[in-house]
C-alpha cells in the first residue's frame, strides 16, 4: 500500500505541474518573468535564462512528460525516485507555490500562475509526505 500512496502522489504532482504550466501560459507568465530575468542578468551578471514562448512550453511539457514516464517507478516505490522526489517537491511544488503567492501579495495583484499555486502547495506537500511512507 505505501508504494501506491507514493505513486498516486507522484502522478498527482505531475498533473498539478501540468495545470500550473497551463495557468502560467494562459496568463502571460513570460511577460513578467523575462523582463525580471533580464534585469537580474544585467545587474548581477547571473546566467538567468530568458525563454521564448515555444521554448517555455517545450521545456515544461517535457518536464511533465518525464514525471509521467517515471510514474511506474513511483508505483513500485523505487528508492532513488523517493530521494529525487524530496527536492522536486520542495522546489517545484512548495517553493514555487509560495513564490507565486508571495509575489501576488508583494505586488498586490494576481501574478501569472497564482491560481494553481495552492494546488502546487498541496501536491508538493503530499509528494513530500509520501516519500516517508
Amino acid at each position: 500500500m505505501p508504494h501506491w500512496t507514493f505513486g498516486l502522489a507522484w502522478v498527482g504532482f505531475a498533473v498539478a505541474i501540468a495545470l500550473h504550466v497551463a495557468d502560467e501560459a494562459t496568463h502571460d507568465f513570460l511577460g513578467v518573468y523575462n523582463p525580471n530575468a533580464r534585469a537580474i542578468r544585467q545587474r548581477f551578471h547571473l546566467p538567468i535564462p530568458v525563454f521564448s514562448f515555444r521554448g517555455f512550453i517545450v521545456a515544461l511539457s517535457s518536464a511533465v512528460a518525464l514525471l509521467l514516464i517515471l510514474s511506474p517507478f513511483a508505483f513500485r516505490g523505487a528508492h532513488w525516485l523517493r530521494v529525487l522526489a524530496i527536492p522536486v517537491a520542495i522546489l517545484a511544488g512548495i517553493g514555487n507555490g509560495c513564490l507565486h503567492l508571495g509575489g501576488s501579495a508583494l505586488y498586490r495583484r494576481w501574478m501569472p500562475g497564482v491560481l494553481t499555486a495552492p494546488l502546487l502547495l498541496v501536491a508538493g506537500s503530499w509528494l513530500l509526505w509520501s516519500t516517508c511512507q
